[in-house]
């Protein structure tokens, strides 16, 4: 019977990874005919987009008391609801104001669902006693992805954005009501570990525990700079600096998410066999020295090759350290995970702007030497992974 329920209850966490994957990404190959119809610019739009990520920087540490009161499983199905309803908001938004809003309320559960299905993740993988992170994250990805062609099909086909987006609501809304009645309970021990700090404010007054989780912020924040490279900056270098043409342009992007996802879809059995640490370094490693031999090299083929590489290397990061932030001694899973989220997004803020600065003053490829110097970061920072607890390794 224990077999049955720790299924289901896998079952329900990939549900709910798959929701949040499909989200915003569904939305993403709207905004241009969203902009549109609402008469803004692209200045505007951006600044309104600017609002979904702001709701987490905002509020994305309530996520810790919230877990704590009413258990991960609960929190991440009745938010991944919430989202899922407020989806169809964005396309009625009348105005620029009201889009903002909508966005800001849709990042705020989108901020509270990725660490209540991530500390749910950790309860469901402390049931299997082996890892299966690496697997949930893969699920988000491909979500992620088939939620955007789908978008992007819809928009081709002159789908007006409030059905897509209903339907989509639709199909979520089931996944995360079908996700409740299979979540499990967190274990005592989870708020049993953080009677001592009590709250977030406590967690970072907490001399050691605030080294663990800056540190795992720290890798985050690596690994983060060349996922985001890939999005940001592979089109525009091999277009500006390698002259590709518009197709090639874009293959750095779909090569690295291509083989991240493969790399998350097998992680769990490489960091059982080899350990967190060591997965990670070499993982890291290999993301620098592609993307370093590929901005040597300065040749398209290169750069897709490279990217690609880098995207199989840092695969397992973000799995790896939501897990070990959700076993910092002293610390409830939750709270752990909600911190490291929180300084992770401060840094993604930073780095776009710091590579696009240097490729103003130079080129686009002088900028992208950051994101391979990233990547040796998270080498040297994979240490931070190291189980702390006899309890934590899978």
């Amino acid at each position: 019977m224990t077999a049955v329920v720790d299924r289901r209850a896998r079952g329900a966490v990939m549900a709910l990874f798959a929701v949040n994957g499909a989200t915003y990404n569904s939305l993403v190959p709207r905004f241009p005919q969203i902009r549109d119809e609402l008469g803004l610019s692209n200045a505007a739009l951006g600044a309104a987009i600017a609002a979904f990520p702001g709701a987490a920087l905002v509020f994305g540490v309530l996520a810790g008391p919230l877990l704590a009161r009413f258990g991960s499983g609960r929190v991440a199905a009745s938010v991944s609801l919430l989202g899922a309803l407020l989806l169809p908001l964005v396309a009625l938004a009348p105005g620029w104001w009201a889009l903002a809003a909508a966005l800001f309320v849709l990042g705020v559960t989108d901020a509270w669902t990725d660490a209540a299905m991530n500390a749910q993740g950790l309860v469901v993988q402390g049931r299997y006693g082996r890892s299966i992170m690496n697997g949930l994250h893969a699920t988000w990805s491909v979500a992620a992805v088939g939620a955007g062609l789908l978008g992007a099909a819809a928009a081709g086909l002159g789908v007006p954005v409030g059905w897509h987006l209903a339907a989509v609501a639709a199909v979520l809304v089931v996944a995360s009501g079908v996700a409740w009645v299979s979540t499990v309970p967190d274990p005592p021990h989870g708020a049993g570990d953080a009677s001592s700090s009590g709250n977030v404010l406590a967690v970072l007054r907490s001399r050691p525990a605030l080294l663990a989780l800056l540190a795992i912020a720290g890798l985050m924040v690596c690994s983060g700079a060349v996922e985001d490279s890939s999005a940001s900056w592979g089109a525009v270098y091999l277009r500006d600096d390698l002259g590709a043409g518009a197709f090639v342009a874009g293959l750095p992007f779909v090569a690295f998410q291509v083989l991240m996802t493969a790399g998350r879809i097998g992680g769990d059995r490489v960091v059982d066999r080899f350990g967190p640490v060591r997965v990670a370094r070499v993982g890291a490693l290999v993301a620098a020295l592609s993307l370093a031999v590929a901005l040597l090299v300065a040749h398209p083929v290169a750069a897709i090759v490279g990217w690609g590489l880098a995207g199989l290397g840092v695969a397992t990061l973000f799995p790896l350290a939501f897990s070990a932030a959700g076993v910092v001694p002293g610390v409830r899973p939750g709270d752990g995970i909600a911190v490291v989220g929180f300084l992770a997004r401060l840094g993604f803020l930073a780095t776009p702007p710091v590579i696009g600065a240097v490729a103003d003053a130079s080129t686009v490829g002088t900028g992208l030497v950051i994101v391979p110097v990233a990547a040796l970061g998270a080498a040297l920072l994979a240490r931070s992974l190291r189980p702390r607890r006899a309890d934590s390794a899978p």
